[in-house]
């Protein structure tokens, strides 16, 4: 991965005028995000990872809108909705841009990709050229929910764009979570930027690239990937999962 790749979004900060009191400004994440004065990005690849609860998703689902994406996932050509469940955040939160601007981009979201599929067929039966040609030729309703993601990985993402993506590992085998990884690796190769939410430790192997851990208190600390809790917590359970099912199913009384 060239160092020198400028990025397209450089950082984030949270405006604080006007904030309110309660979800999202509760998570510790955007608490501490709005105490620090914001994070830098990666120019090539940026991985968030913390705990559930932690404010990984919201905060990454707050970076798409802010890039002008569709909440419920899509390119910024998306302007469907079915269910207004995003948080205000995108709203507070200022994104510094590099002079570089992505030729393409899009926002994937696991729990949500069954409605962005539903949009891709309603644009496809439009006139003029087929939509479906970008996503494999098929549509991803007619693929298992996997494969869709890995069409949409590898026939719609392109040079010089901007993806964000929502733990995409969701979908995917151990197998395909190492073609992504191939992908996202030969598109950074391209000049792409990818900033994404994940829990794989496969994914999180990606070289050069920079992972961020949300910890208990809300604070934002790059880590190696050694470091990084997915992939020490299940290199532990790998070295000595007996020890992990003694106390994880361990009978309370």
């Amino acid at each position: 991965m060239g160092t020198k790749q400028p990025g397209f979004v450089r950082g984030l900060r949270i405006d604080t005028r006007q904030i309110g009191s309660g979800y999202p400004f509760d998570l510790p994440a955007v608490s501490w995000l709005v105490t620090s004065g914001g994070i830098e990005l990666s120019p090539t690849a940026t991985f968030l990872v913390g705990e559930n609860g932690s404010g990984k998703s919201t905060l990454v689902e707050a970076i798409a809108v802010a890039c002008g994406f569709n909440p419920e996932g899509g390119s910024q050509n998306f302007r469907f909705a079915t269910r207004a469940s995003e948080s205000s955040l995108a709203d507070h939160l200022v994104l510094t841009w590099g002079l570089a601007k992505p030729r393409t981009g899009f926002f994937l979201r696991a729990e949500s990709y069954y409605n962005v599929a539903t949009e891709i067929e309603r644009l496809d039966r439009e006139p003029g050229p087929s939509l479906l040609a970008s996503y494999g030729g098929v549509s991803p309703h007619e693929r298992s929910h996997g494969e869709s993601f890995l069409d949409l990985v590898v026939h719609r993402f392109g040079p010089q764009g901007l993806y964000v993506l929502d733990e995409p590992e969701a979908a995917l085998s151990v197998r395909g979570c190492m073609a992504v990884l191939r992908r996202i690796h030969d598109l950074v190769g391209q000049k792409s930027q990818f900033i994404i939410a994940t829990h794989s430790p496969i994914l999180l192997s990606l070289p050069g690239a920079t992972i961020l851990q949300i910890d208990a208190d809300g604070s934002i600390q790059q880590v190696n990937y050694d470091e990084a809790l997915p992939v020490a917590l299940t290199r532990d359970f790998l070295t000595a999962p007996d020890r992990f099912l003694r106390h994880l199913l361990a009978d309370d009384t």
